[in-house]
């Protein structure tokens, strides 16, 4: 289904390319290097916002200088103007761009930048933590990619920090399972669920809500030995948790009633 939407859209987006050929801008008679003009004015169009205009330009370098030095740059340019754009069908035509940039020319100097935008165009698309999350695994996925494939790039940093933002929005919404089963008291499937945060995301910001929540969901199954590490890790891990006097308390209650069941 993805497939046949990215396809109509590119056959939308030739379309009317192919309908404003007739107003891209001229290149003036006697430009020495008529690719190098279009992509400047592109570049220019593009630093000012003006989308459609910068995509014209770009697109008559990478369809008109099909040997031009410029046209790998004026690909990522297309693709930064739909990204410009925002609009949901605008991604979905970057993401394309920037696949197929790295398709023709993964090995060039800015593929790193491609498999950056093609993360950011799904990140873009990410919905909240209660709705579906489909968008927000493949930003995943294409940031995973990229501290891969580019260790040493300038832009790994910023990467990174993307990757931990979507871990956790995914981690939040994983959580937010596991509290609804709490507050209905299926505590089995509130155990199941948290226990698969911690496992899948065990550097999670806000894992102190998970380990007061799976503590509590294992007293309540009558597994108070299993409970109290999780609540000792909140304790440890966190200075500042609306949990910690609470669980301050379950460990002190969990270590009295081991105690009292040791034979003296």
């Amino acid at each position: 289904m993805r497939l046949l939407q990215v396809l109509g859209l590119v056959v939308t987006a030739a379309a009317f390319s192919g309908c404003a050929t007739s107003g891209r801008g001229a290149v003036p008679p006697g430009t020495p290097q008529p690719d190098r003009f279009l992509f400047e004015r592109g570049n220019e169009a593009l630093d000012e916002e003006r989308w459609l205009t910068a995509r014209e330009y770009f697109k008559q370098v990478t369809e008109t200088y099909t040997q031009s030095p410029y046209r790998p740059d004026a690909k990522l340019g297309v693709g930064d103007t739909y990204l410009g754009e925002g609009t949901a069908e605008a991604l979905v035509l970057g993401i394309n761009e920037f696949q197929e940039f790295l398709s023709f020319y993964p090995t060039h100097a800015r593929a790193d930048y491609a498999q950056y935008k093609l993360g950011m165009a799904h990140y873009r698309q990410m919905r909240a933590p209660q709705r579906d999350q489909s968008e927000t695994r493949a930003a995943l996925r294409d940031f995973q990619a990229f501290v891969e494939r580019y260790p040493n790039s300038e832009l790994l940093p910023e990467v990174r920090e993307k990757v931990r933002e979507i871990k956790d929005r995914l981690s939040e919404a994983d959580f937010g399972v596991g509290l609804f089963y709490f507050r209905q008291r299926w505590y089995p499937g509130a155990i199941d669920r948290l226990t698969a945060v911690m496992k899948d995301n065990p550097e999670y910001t806000r894992r102190d809500r998970v380990y007061f929540f799976l503590g509590e969901s294992l007293i309540k199954v009558d597994r108070p030995a299993e409970a109290l590490p999780y609540f000792e890790k909140l304790l440890a891990e966190f200075e500042a948790s609306e949990h910690l006097e609470e669980a301050k308390v379950r460990v002190e209650t969990i270590k009295t009633q081991a105690a009292a069941k040791i034979p003296s």
